[in-house]
Formats: C-alpha cells, structure tokens, sequence
C-alpha cells in the first residue's frame, strides 16, 4: 500500500488500530458467548469492553519486540489496561481464532466498499449506452476492420463484465465471511461449537466448516481471484480506452481538464494517463492470485507461511482494486464519445465491411461457399489495394452478377440491417444489470 494508490476508506481499515480493535471485538465476542455458557463469571465481558478505546498501538508494538509474538503482545497490553478481569479473555482460544476471525470482520468490510464502487460505473456506463445506443461504429477483430456495430453495444459489453465481476466478489464476500473459535487444532478442547457460533453471530461471520488452527485459505484465493477478475475487467476496458484514443483512430479520449499538461517536452500531448495508469494496476492486482493460490496448502494442522504473504497481500489488493474502480468510474464519467471520428473510420474502411453479407447472398442463392468466398474476395482484395471502389468491382464481377443484382448488392452494404439486433444486446445488458 502506498498513499498514490490507496483510497482512504481502505487504508482506515489495514491500518494498527483498526487491526487491534479487530482483534479486541474477536476477544470480547469470545468472552461474552463464554459468559453466556457459564464458562467466565457474569459481567467480565461488559468491564472489558471499554478497553477498546484505550488500545495503544505504540505499547503493543513495544512489547512484542520483547515477546515476538503480536497476539501475545496484545494480550499482555489487555491485561496491563484491563487488570485481573483480563485473564479471561482467549480462554481456550488460539492466536489464528483472533487473527482469521478479525482478518474476515476486514475483508468483508473491504468488499462491502469495493462493492459499493460499482454504483458509479454502472451509472456512467449506462449513460454513454444510451447516448450511444445507434452510434455506428466500426468493429474489430485483431486490430482490422470487421463488421459494424454501435460503440453502445461495445460498452455494454463492459457493462456486462462488471456485473459479472461485481457477482463474483459479492459470492467471494460471502466465503470470506467465516472465522473460527475452535483451538489449537479446530477440535474445540476448551470450547464448544456453540460458543463459537454465538460469538461469531455477534461479528457477523459464520464458523468454519472444519477448521484446523486455521480457517481454510481457499476462501482467501477466492476473494483474490474475484479481485484479480474484477482488474481484468476494469483492464480490458482500459485497453479499449486506450486504442481508441490513438491519434490514427480517434474514436474516443479521456478528460483532458483546463490546466492540465501531457508532456514534459511536447506541449500538444493528451495521452490517455488514466487508462494506462489502471492496465498497470491490474497487474499488480492479478500477480496476486499465485501467492492466494500457494497459501492454502499448509502444513497440517497449519504453518505460518501464510501469515507474511497476507500481510503484504490482503491490504495491498484491496486498496489497488478499489483505486482501480474509483478511477474507471471517473475514466467513465469524463470520457468523450467522438461519433464523427467513428462514422470516418466507418467510411475510411470502403464497405469491405460488407464481405460477409454478400457471401451469404450467394450461398442462398445455391452457389458454394467456397466458390463465393473466392469471388468476393477477389474484389475485396483489389479495394484494399487501392484498385477500384468495392460496390462498383462488385456489380462489374461477372461471376457474381449471374447470382445477385443490383438491388440484392446494394443490400449488402446496409447499415441498418448490419445494426438490427444491436438494441436487443443492449436491452439484455441493461435489463441484466436491472
């Protein structure tokens, strides 16, 4: 995590203090259920509970370079600020029953505000799809001019990646809400599995189907790999963003705001900043999914090789994957549809467009398509090279003209019929989305 790149709601939760308080609502939950069991004295729970504003970063962090050992350290505070009421707490607990139940109360807290993020893309998004609902444009495939469609279609097809993206994390939330107070191995020797399920209902989170000292870090790498997903979305978008805003294309630009400045050198820069400022985040995001993956196998009944990895990693990706929504939602909002850029590119590609179109026309009219594949690209090939109009190579094709006529030709190259379905896609989108 570095400021740059960390929103502030993120950072509040990864930071000292909000991981001691984690930790102290994990014990005080604990404490309570193993009043209400009978197993702690009446009203130790509601003594102790004032000591989560009087936790002292500094302290703990003075005495675990004594102790080595965080949670020991952090105990060792309670008892000092919380006298001989403190002794109950962790009773019959392990140190990964604070750690995995407090690291699940933050992630969960992480994907709420992640989620959240979405609400702006999708408003943006919504609103360039219907403003560009019939707004032709050429498609591509490898680079090439394609077929036409509308640039409303292509964003909706974003759309649709981010709902995708925002279901996933919302799935992952839902896997990731698990924590345990089950002991040393999970076999609950000092507690039961009932006052772990009242503790943990206090926190919000469900136990762990079977733990050991850990809960299971596939529930991890499934956050991360939704997180990984939900950069991959923001990322081919970014991309899209990005070709488009090439001086030879000119189909699309991002904000260029009064003041600003896109070179050091050369004055007459608009270089597309924000998009490529979130491919490279996206990197960053999915290069996390290996460490996820390599963090479940552990040595039974668990092993610390996690520990280091998470903690560079959970902050880390939460904050660049929130960042990276935050600044596709202002990409959006500020991004500028050049329609008459894309009506020239549409011109600039000579109707070979319409390749497709007429191949069929001749395979229903009984030819062979192979055979008619070979006679429309003939003249396809000689409009590429500059040798003639495509339209009039066409109807002058002898071969072509024993099948198809003028009228039949000419409606090859509608745009209209090109376009027919594009609003019933976008309707899906929306209406998916909805």
């Amino acid at each position: 995590m570095i400021p740059r790149y960390t929103p502030a709601d993120i950072a509040e939760l990864w930071a000292p203090k909000a991981q001691y308080e984690a930790w102290f609502d994990v014990e005080l939950a604990g404490c309570e259920a193993m009043e209400s069991a009978g197993l702690v004295p009446r009203g130790v729970a509601a003594r102790l509970a004032p000591l989560r504003d009087r936790l002292s970063p500094d302290r703990i962090d003075e005495i675990e370079r004594t102790t080595h050992h965080d949670v020991i350290a952090f105990l060792t505070h309670l008892e000092e600020i919380g006298g001989p009421d403190a002794r109950w707490l962790h009773r019959g607990m392990t140190s990964s029953d604070v750690l995995d139940s407090a690291t699940a109360l933050r992630l969960t807290r992480a994907s709420d505000r992640m989620l959240a993020r979405f609400g702006p893309i999708y408003t943006a998004l919504r609103r360039h799809i219907e403003a560009h609902r019939r707004t032709p444009c050429m498609g591509r495939s490898h680079g090439i001019f394609a077929e036409p469609l509308s640039y409303g279609m292509v964003l909706a097809g974003h759309l649709a990646e981010f709902q995708r993206a925002e279901r996933r994390l919302r799935a992952a939330r839902t896997e990731i809400a698990v924590g345990k107070l089950a002991g040393a191995v999970g076999s609950y020797a000092h507690l039961s599995p009932a006052i772990e399920a009242e503790a943990l209902a206090k926190l919000g989170l469900a136990p762990e189907t079977v733990s050991t000292q850990v809960v299971a870090r596939d529930r991890h790498a499934a956050l991360i790999s939704a997180l990984a997903l939900t950069a991959a979305a923001v990322e081919r978008f970014a991309t899209n963003v990005r070709h488009g805003q090439r001086s030879e294309v000119g189909e699309v630009s991002e904000a260029f705001s009064a003041g600003q400045k896109g070179s050091s050198a050369m004055p007459h820069k608009r270089n597309p900043i924000l998009s490529e400022n979130l491919c490279g985040l996206a990197r960053i995001a999915r290069a996390y999914v290996t460490p996820a993956l390599e963090n479940i196998a552990l040595w039974y009944e668990r092993d610390i090789s996690h520990s280091s990895v998470e903690r560079l990693m959970l902050p880390d990706v939460t904050a660049t994957v929130a960042f990276a929504l935050d600044r596709t939602a202002r990409l959006l909002d500020g991004l500028v549809v050049k329609a008459e850029a894309m009506r020239r590119n549409l011109e600039a590609a000579k109707g070979l467009w319409a390749s497709e179109a007429l191949l069929l026309a001749l395979v229903e009219k009984g030819c062979g398509r192979q055979e008619a594949y070979v006679w429309v690209q003939r003249n396809a090939m000689q409009a590429f090279h500059g040798e003639g109009e495509f339209k009039p190579l066409l109807l002058a094709d002898a071969d072509i003209r024993k099948h198809l006529d003028e009228a039949a030709i000419e409606r090859a190259f509608s745009l209209e019929h090109a376009l027919q379905h594009v609003d019933a896609v976008i309707d899906r989108a929306l209406g998916d989305h909805s």
